[in-house]
């Protein structure tokens, strides 16, 4: 039982340090389920924008990557057609 509270005591000081955002969660008291659930909220659009932005890296890295190669093939796509 002990561990368990332990836990969930880390838990929320991890949250409340871990997601500093925009938005003001200091209007509620530290433990209550508003706080909680203010604090919830500006982690999960941390994530989800940290998600979408590799994601968007990602692709964009493989199209600079493989633009030469993908032109290469339509090359040779071309030359094949026309014979």
């Amino acid at each position: 039982m002990i561990k368990k509270l332990y836990i969930v005591i880390i838990f929320i000081f991890g949250v409340y340090n871990t997601s500093y955002s925009n938005e003001n969660c200091n209007e509620y008291k530290k433990l209550s389920v508003n706080f909680m659930k203010c604090k919830a909220n500006t982690t999960k659009k941390k994530a989800m924008s940290f998600g979408t932005n590799f994601i968007k890296d990602t692709k964009n890295f493989q199209n600079k990557e493989w633009s030469q190669e993908k032109e290469k093939v339509n090359d040779i796509k071309k030359k094949i057609i026309k014979e």
